[in-house]
């Protein structure tokens, strides 16, 4: 699941930052891509949209990698 759900972010991610996919691993930071509050809003957006569930902005927030990010939420599709 959590390969599954870093693949959804990064199909958002790419369309956002203009970069293939195959870019964004598990070990992608947001620093590293000088992420703003707008653009994690269309990263949770989307895959609350894909996943049916909520994801709480400031907890995603303090993520600091995708892999970090699809384990926070793949615990919320767990609960």
């Amino acid at each position: 699941m959590r390969d599954e759900i870093i693949a959804t972010m990064a199909k958002r991610a790419a369309g956002l930052f203009g970069k293939d996919e195959s870019f964004f691993t598990a070990d992608t930071t947001f620093e590293e891509l000088g992420m703003k509050s707008v653009n994690y809003s269309q990263i949770i957006t989307y895959c609350e949209d894909e996943y049916d569930v909520e994801i709480p902005f400031m907890e995603f927030r303090r993520k600091k990698t995708f892999g970090e990010a699809a384990d926070f939420i793949e615990e919320l599709l767990e609960c």
